[in-house]
């Protein structure tokens, strides 16, 4: 998988997308993560990629331009499943869409910044609008690393436990079961009983009951209820 990140400010992508996962997935080949500086693509000398927005409103606007270019540069390249905006009225990103993104070959995060984009970005480019939730960030960077390490992180090979990744919560709309480790005690609180037993099945059986009380108490929402 490749994944194309597009930005005003690559260096906050630095950190999140060359550590743990993500660095050992890129480090085996398995995806290949690109940021790219949007104001390589300006024609402006002072490599400048906002302006003003039409009609007097506050903030500035990312132009139109600057984006077609690096867009077009690098569709000129390759196919690309979606050609992603991170915006705070998209589609609030969620473990099924992380899912059906991890089966993607190539796809392209623009991150917003200042005060929004030129419109006929969206109408024109964008294939997808993702929100990581109902609140606004100073900018798409952060959010784009969300998504790509949601998505990363679900590549075969990319952890140790495969399996661990399809026991997350909201992996079948229900939220994590209790997890514990050693001591089986600490300061008298115990591990529960069923959980040191070696019966398998029963273990299991309590794990989707806990799973399906915590859901129900914690995200009803996710039950429809």
């Amino acid at each position: 998988m490749r994944i194309d990140i597009i930005t005003v400010l690559p260096e906050m992508l630095e950190s999140p997308l060359g550590c743990s996962i993500l660095k050992r997935a890129q480090d085996k080949g398995l995806a290949e993560i690109v940021v790219h500086n949007l104001r390589d693509y300006t024609t402006n000398k002072h490599r400048k990629v906002d302006d003003y927005p039409f009609g007097g409103d506050a903030g500035m606007v990312m132009q139109v331009e600057p984006v077609d270019r690096c867009i077009s540069a690098l569709t000129a390249q390759r196919h690309y499943d979606e050609v992603i905006f991170t915006a705070p009225d998209g589609e609030v990103f969620n473990q099924q869409i992380a899912n059906r993104m991890s089966m993607l070959d190539n796809i392209i995060i623009l991150c917003g910044h200042y005060k929004g984009i030129d419109y006929r970005i969206r109408e024109h480019l964008i294939t997808r609008e993702i929100s990581v939730g109902d609140y606004v960030l100073t900018g798409g960077e952060l959010p784009a690393a969300i998504i790509a390490d949601a998505i990363v992180r679900l590549l075969p090979g990319a952890i140790g436990d495969e399996q661990s990744a399809l026991s997350d919560s909201f992996q079948d709309n229900l939220l994590e079961p209790p997890i514990y480790t050693r001591p089986a005690e600490y300061n008298g609180w115990k591990v529960p009983d069923i959980l040191l037993s070696g019966h398998q099945a029963k273990i299991d059986e309590w794990r989707h009951e806990q799973a399906l009380e915590r859901t129900r108490r914690l995200r009803p929402d996710l039950l429809g209820e």
